[in-house]
């Protein structure tokens, strides 16, 4: 953070980019995601803001930056916390006038935690299609066109708020595997190229026609008919004041992986592509690539990505533990290590962060009584990696740049 902030006297400076910038002049700090409270500790000692409000989930707690005030909500479904802290967070930002900058900083999880439903939408109604959604199997694009399309603050709805603002400047740690700014905390600050209609087939296709509460199909059928005005699009006015970007992403996380098995004498076998999909044949994909590797090496298949769970009712994990348990039945009996995580520290709604697994893991689970082969089928890879010693738990973070894969072998 402090490399793209820099402060001469009174010139703050953006240091990142194509190009730099300067601003001279107040500035309000705004942001939400899991990262936003580190974040805006580190900005807020460059920035200097007159005042600020970031939101972070209900866990967190630390250290409260100067001049900014730090509000709670839920992640992944939001909850009247959020509601009622964004509410708060756009007051602050519709105060700024011509002279002052809003710093806003994003990461993932900002996009449950920066909730204001748009009217006649009820956060009941937001509740319920999330919910849905997540447990679907739809990627985080599909979703977040939904919630970009049923909100007022999202989808560039930020910008909106800030009207006389000198200028805004966001600051992104990426939880997208494409770094796409619409789909990062639901673009609050970029143009969204997605429409009603889009959402709508996202509903159609991920949803039966009974889950999606009546409020909010109108709202998106009306929308699609053009009697509700779209998200910001490219070339729209409000972005010519604007200043997007990414500081850090899921491929910087997959490059610190490589180089820390490189000094420990793994030879890195970085896979090509980020790990979409179905996590149970990420998997599998993972640890084939694993005991494919040279013999005569010790190796590390490092990947990252985000997967996607078809959730069945009652199953307990998330997606990170249901690939590490799929590894483990690839892996049985062979010698090799498969470690899947959220580099958040959550994965799903359980309090694991991911699951590290090896060519015993699934002898453990039958000796404890279960079938890996049935919780699999069941999404309910979380008591079965807690009976078998698997279990990753770190915490929170307070960073988000989606998951990290990491599978070592030594030489044979």
């Amino acid at each position: 953070m402090t490399a793209a902030l820099g402060r001469e006297g009174d010139r703050l400076e953006l240091r990142v980019g194509s190009q730099g910038a300067v601003h001279r002049g107040p500035v309000i700090l705004v942001g939400a995601g899991k990262a936003a409270g580190a974040m805006a500790c580190a900005a807020a000692t460059v920035a200097q803001p007159r005042s600020g409000i970031v939101i972070v989930p209900h866990d967190q707690r630390g250290a409260t930056p100067e001049g900014v005030e730090i509000l709670h909500g839920a992640h992944p479904v939001p909850d009247a916390s959020g509601e009622a802290a964004t509410a708060r967070l756009v007051s602050l930002v519709e105060t700024a006038a011509d002279d002052t900058l809003v710093l806003v900083l994003l990461s993932g999880g900002g996009s449950a935690l920066l909730v204001s439903p748009a009217p006649g939408i009820t956060l009941a109604d937001k509740q319920v299609v999330t919910a849905a959604l997540l447990a679907s199997g739809a990627d985080i694009t599909a979703l977040n066109t939904v919630r970009r399309h049923c909100s007022t603050v999202k989808g560039g709805g930020l910008l909106r708020a800030a009207p006389h603002a000198r200028a805004v400047w966001t600051l992104v740690l990426s939880d997208v595997i494409d770094d796409d700014p619409a789909t990062i905390a639901s673009g609050p600050t970029a143009a969204d190229p997605t429409t009603y209609d889009g959402a709508l087939q996202v509903l159609g296709r991920w949803l039966a026609a009974g889950v999606v509460p009546p409020r909010m199909r109108a709202h998106l059928e009306s929308g699609a008919a053009g009697a509700l005005p779209e998200t910001v699009k490219p070339g729209d006015r409000l972005l010519a004041r604007t200043r997007l970007e990414v500081l850090a992403d899921n491929r910087s996380a997959v490059a610190a992986a490589a180089d820390a098995a490189r000094r420990e004498g793994f030879e890195p076998l970085v896979l090509s592509e980020p790990l979409v999909g179905d996590a149970a044949a990420a998997g599998r994909q993972v640890a084939a690539r694993l005991m494919a590797g040279p013999p005569d090496r010790a190796v590390a298949v490092i990947a990252g990505g985000e997967t996607t769970v078809r959730a069945v009712p009652g199953g307990r994990g998330g997606r990170s533990q249901h690939l590490a348990l799929a590894a483990a039945v690839a892996l049985d009996g062979h010698d090799g290590v498969v470690l899947a995580g959220g580099t958040d520290g959550v994965d799903g709604q359980t309090d694991a962060a991911g699951a590290c697994v090896d060519g015993g893991s699934v002898q453990r689970a039958r000796a404890s009584g279960f079938d890996v082969s049935a919780a699999l089928a069941a999404t309910d890879s979380h008591p079965v990696l807690a009976a078998t010693g698997d279990l990753v738990r770190t915490g929170p973070t307070g960073t988000n740049v989606a998951d990290l894969v990491v599978a070592l072998r030594p030489a044979c």
